[in-house]
């Protein structure tokens, strides 16, 4: 039997299954599937033709390359990184920044490998920002050094068609000897703050304490002052009282004075004689006041009430309102009192109560002038 047929037939299948496959190879190869949020370049023997959109494309077979770009907002870790202040001070920080690719060309053809760059731009910035800055605005100002960095890396990763759309930086950690130094720093801080509070509260005490003594001590004065007021009014009401009763005795010893003198005017041989009113006036009230006659036109003395003439002249009347006055001690003039008190007590010929003495001289005027002028009638008549 020859195997010739055979062979040719075997060699037939194989041929025809090599030709199927290259056709499955060949459509497969024909069909490029993107994803929802990717989008991808085309190259046809390494020209850039064109970005594919999500769905299925067709692109040449064997001949063609994508390269898929994330569409999406993707984190890239900027590693941490050590750098010096303006104030000679090492620290270190590490940062995340947040990227949008916008444009996929730009991104295919203006640079490498774009997440590499823009990771590498954000650590060189981040030491930068870092560099100008002074440690505490470091610990202090993270949105400050947050827009300064996303600054910078906004105008070289638009040419590459990236967005960075936020820079967060993480921790920014001082050298151990300045963690050190800033911890005793705060903790002397502290101390200082405490002991200005305890020394505050005990101002407040000091103060408070000598503001209620002053208050004591005021009160205590306005007292004494109150006492020593009424005590002096006091004196100055005793006082004129006591005068005033002086002047009553007074005119009683001048209507006995008196009477002595009627006496001895009577032993004289004259008929006629002349008394001054005042006189004649006080031994009619006083002979009333001894036989209750009806002498004058006035009533009997009462025993149980003084006549409005005695009243006065004790100032009864005026005892109400005096001390009437004592209580209203805030409104009382102690100078006046003291002053007119003093005046009585001195004779004062301008004071509106006159002494015994004043009283009994002036009477013996009179009777020195009512002798002379009856003398005068006495020698006229005979």
């Amino acid at each position: 039997m020859d195997p010739t047929p055979l062979q040719l037939g075997f060699e037939l299948v194989s041929v025809g299954l090599l030709a199927l496959l290259l056709v499955v190879v060949t459509l497969w190869q024909s069909f490029e599937i993107v994803d929802a949020y990717e989008k991808k370049t085309l190259t046809v023997f390494g020209e850039y033709r064109k970005l594919l959109e999500p769905g299925i494309n067709l692109i040449p077979p064997f001949v063609s390359r994508t390269y898929p770009f994330d569409m999406r907002t993707q984190t890239l870790d900027v590693p941490r990184q050590e750098a010096i202040t303006r104030d000679n001070s090492p620290v270190t920080a590490d940062a995340v920044v947040y990227i949008k690719v916008m444009d996929a060309k730009k991104a295919f053809l203006e640079v490498d490998d774009y997440k590499k760059a823009v990771s590498n731009l954000a650590q060189t910035t981040l030491r930068a920002v870092l560099g100008d800055m002074e440690l505490d605005d470091t610990l202090n100002k993270r949105q400050e050094i947050n827009a300064k960095i996303r600054k910078e890396l906004d105008e070289p990763t638009d040419e590459w068609g990236i967005r960075v759309e936020s820079v967060e930086v993480r921790e920014v950690n001082p050298s151990k000897d300045v963690q050190q130094a800033m911890e005793q720093q705060t903790s002397a801080e502290r101390r200082r703050r405490a002991m200005i509070l305890e020394a505050q509260g005990e101002r407040r005490s000091a103060v408070e304490q000598a503001e209620g003594d002053k208050q004591s001590n005021i009160i205590r004065a306005q007292g004494e002052k109150q006492s020593q007021i009424l005590e002096a009014q006091g004196d100055a009401i005793s006082t004129v009282l006591r005068a005033r009763s002086a002047e009553s005795m007074g005119e009683r010893a001048i209507i006995e004075r008196g009477m002595e003198t009627l006496e001895e005017i009577g032993k004289g041989e004259s008929t006629t004689f002349v008394l001054p009113q005042e006189l004649t006036s006080l031994v009619g009230r006083y002979g009333k006041a001894l036989s209750g006659s009806d002498v004058q036109e006035m009533e009997g003395l009462d025993g149980k009430e003084f006549d409005a003439d005695t009243r006065k002249m004790l100032g009864l009347d005026d005892i109400d309102e005096i001390l009437g006055q004592i209580e209203e001690s805030a409104e009382m003039n102690v100078e006046e009192l003291e002053k007119e008190a003093e005046a009585v007590k001195a004779g004062d010929a301008g004071a509106s109560i006159r002494s015994a003495d004043e009283v009994i001289q002036e009477m013996d005027d009179e009777e020195a002038a009512a002798e002379v002028e009856t003398d005068t009638e006495v020698e006229t008549e005979n």
